[in-house]
């Protein structure tokens, strides 16, 4: 049957728990060198409109390593950049392929997809959400706290679209997530709405400080996304305090940590000392992005 992965909220929880206990078994499997290619014969199409390091290169090694095959597609290297409609594209790629991952500048693009595909459509990052970063970051709690449940979660910096797969997905967790963000530039007000009226526990502050305080997890991201590039100068005029720094890591609990999905420029959004301190899970949650969409493709392939 297909079924898309566009919104953290198109899995329940229950699908959530399958694919994180999948996530950990193919990442112990992989560590103990074992084959497990559940995927064998299948083949990933990976459209790329905004270009990428991790999704490319999670994607394209998960696929290998389960057996199947990852083809990568630059869309400006496809007749839909020249003008072929979206559905023609989603249509004709559905004969060949098994699946579709799209990492594209508008939501509505990947929507368009879905909808004229009869394979399942990832969303790989478009402006609304980053469901697969999701995926990642909540497996990485999870390794390292045991639970996310009650986890008071603060995030700092832009509300941009991982943020508010982050907002969402407290839906599915039952974290308390505490979002810190300059003047005009929240989450979008819908995805706030969304998440409440389902149970999500969301505050929005202006200091980053009082969204540090207490905090188990802290999450920041760039302050200047791919397509932010004319407002550069202003963004980091505005952002200028909202860096994750060893001063507001002292708001947060004793043992908190801290998460970035990467690319990071530091002594901006986080300084050097936090990225590379003992906080820091970064890397566990750059790697995982790896086992948790290996563990979302079985479960959309298998």
């Amino acid at each position: 049957m297909k079924k898309d992965f566009l919104s953290i909220l198109d899995i329940t929880k229950g699908e959530l728990e399958q694919i994180l206990t999948e996530a950990e078994r193919l990442k112990t499997l992989r560590k103990e060198g074992k084959v497990h290619e559940l995927l064998r014969g299948r083949n990933l199409a990976m459209i790329f409109e905004k270009s990428s390091t991790r999704t490319h290169i999670s994607f394209e090694v998960g696929m290998n390593e389960l057996g199947g095959h990852a083809l990568f597609l630059n869309a400006r290297d496809m007749q839909i950049w020249r003008g072929e409609e979206i559905r023609d594209t989603a249509r004709a790629a559905s004969r060949y392929v098994s699946a579709i991952m799209i990492r594209a500048y508008k939501h509505s693009t990947i929507e368009e997809f879905a909808r004229h595909a009869t394979i399942p459509v990832i969303n790989g990052l478009s402006d609304l959400e980053h469901p697969c970063q999701l995926l990642a970051d909540i497996m990485t709690i999870r390794e390292h706290f045991g639970s996310t449940r009650d986890l008071r979660v603060a995030w700092v910096g832009d509300g941009n679209n991982v943020c508010n797969s982050l907002i969402l997905s407290t839906v599915l967790t039952g974290m308390k997530v505490v979002v810190a963000t300059p003047e005009g530039y929240e989450p979008a007000e819908d995805i706030v709405k969304k998440a409440r009226a389902q149970g999500g526990k969301v505050t929005l502050v202006r200091k980053p400080e009082k969204a540090a305080k207490g905090a188990d997890v802290i999450i920041t991201d760039t302050w200047v996304s791919m397509g932010d590039d004319e407002e550069r100068e202003e963004r980091l005029r505005v952002f200028h305090d909202y860096t994750v720094d060893a001063a507001l890591m002292h708001h947060a609990s004793p043992g908190a940590r801290v998460l970035h999905c990467l690319p990071a420029h530091r002594g901006q959004e986080i300084a050097d000392e936090v990225m590379e301190g003992g906080q820091s899970l970064v890397w566990d949650e750059a790697e995982n992005r790896l086992h948790a969409q290996k563990a979302l493709l079985v479960r959309l392939l298998k």
